[in-house]
C-alpha cells in the first residue's frame, strides 16, 4: 500500500480511538498487523508516536476557554471553597502523579504486553463487560439528574470532585498503561461512575487527565526515538523527504479527526451513555481472540 494513502487511514483510527473508550492502542496494533507495519521498525514506531501527538494537541485547544477559567480560579476555585489540592486543576495533577509512578516502575511489563493479542483482546472483552456493567447501574440516576435523593452519583460537575476520588481514577488508570486494551478512557470514566460521579463530570475529568498523561508519555517516546540512542529507534538525521511527509499527513489527519471525535462524543454520552462502546468493545474483544487463537483468518 502507498505509504501516504497508508498514513491517512492510521491517522484516521488514531484520531477516531484515542479518546474514545475502545483504546487506541489496540486499534493502532490491529491495524498494524493488517497492513503488515514492521514493529520493529524505529521509523514506525515513532510515527505512532506522531500520531499521537497530533491527537493529544486537540483537547488542550478545544478546551482552551475552560481551562482559562480554571487557571483563572485557581487556587480557590469558583465557589470559593477549593485548596490547591481540591481544585480541579491540583485533582489533574494528584491523579497524574498517583498513575505516573507505578506506570513508571512497571515500564518493563508494560513493554512486553504491547505485542500480545491475548491480552488485547481480554482487555477489551473484560472491560466492555465492566463498563456496560456500570453505565447501566448508574442509568437511573442519569435520568434522575441533581436533586433527586437516594441515587448513586452524587458529584454531578467536575469542580465538585473529592481528593479521593481523583486518587482513585488515577490509581485506575494504571491499568491502562499495564494492559494494553483496556483504554485510558474507558478506566478513568468507569472508576469515576464507580465512585459516584455522573457522566458527563467523569467524562471531563478524564479528558483533563489525559493532558499531562499523555503528554509526559508519548512526549517521553517522543524523545527517546528521534535521538537515535537506542537500537531499534531512528534519529531525526535519519528521515528522508519522504519520512517526514509521512509523518505530517499522518499528524494532521489524527488531529483533524480527533477534534471531531471529541466534539461528537461529548454530544453523545451526555444523552445516550457509554452502552455502545461496551458492546463494540465486546464485540471486538472476542474478534481479536478469536484472531490470536487462530480460530480466524
Amino acid at each position: 500500500m502507498n505509504d501516504y494513502l497508508l498514513s491517512i487511514l492510521l491517522g484516521i483510527v488514531e484520531g477516531l480511538t484515542e479518546f474514545l473508550p475502545v483504546s487506541s492502542t489496540a486499534h493502532l496494533r490491529l491495524s498494524e498487523a493488517l497492513f503488515h507495519i514492521d514493529l520493529a521498525s524505529g521509523y514506525w514506531k515513532m510515527y505512532t508516536i506522531v500520531i499521537q501527538l497530533g491527537a493529544i494537541l486537540v483537547l488542550p485547544i478545544y478546551f482552551r476557554e475552560r481551562i482559562a477559567k480554571l487557571i483563572s480560579t485557581f487556587p480557590r476555585g469558583e465557589r470559593g471553597d477549593r485548596t490547591a489540592l481540591t481544585h480541579p486543576l491540583g485533582l489533574t495533577i494528584v491523579a497524574f502523579v498517583v498513575t505516573a509512578i507505578p506506570s513508571f516502575l512497571l515500564n518493563k511489563i508494560i513493554g512486553k504486553h504491547l505485542e500480545s493479542f491475548y491480552i488485547m483482546g481480554t482487555s477489551l472483552l473484560v472491560g466492555g463487560i465492566v463498563m456496560w456493567i456500570v453505565d447501566t447501574m448508574n442509568a437511573r440516576a442519569e435520568k434522575a439528574g441533581p436533586g433527586a435523593s437516594g441515587t448513586r452519583i452524587h458529584t454531578w460537575n467536575m469542580e465538585e470532585m473529592s481528593l479521593l476520588q481523583a486518587i482513585w481514577v488515577g490509581a485506575c488508570q494504571i491499568l491502562s498503561a499495564v494492559f494494553p486494551g483496556t483504554s485510558r478512557s474507558m478506566s478513568t470514566i468507569t472508576a469515576g461512575q464507580l465512585a459516584g460521579i455522573s457522566r458527563a463530570a467523569a467524562l471531563d475529568f478524564s479528558f483533563f487527565l489525559s493532558m499531562p498523561t499523555m503528554a509526559v508519555a508519548t512526549g517521553y517516546l517522543f524523545l527517546k526515538y528521534v535521538t537515535g540512542k537506542d537500537e531499534n529507534t531512528v534519529g531525526v538525521s535519519h528521515i528522508d523527504a519522504h519520512g517526514w511527509v509521512v509523518l505530517v499527513i499522518g499528524f494532521v489527519v489524527s488531529f483533524i479527526v480527533a477534534y471531531a471525535a471529541v466534539a461528537w462524543f461529548l454530544a453523545w454520552v451526555r444523552k445516550h451513555g457509554f452502552a455502545p462502546f461496551a458492546v463494540y468493545r465486546i464485540i471486538l474483544g472476542i474478534v481479536v481472540l478469536a484472531w490470536a487463537s487462530h480460530w480466524i483468518g
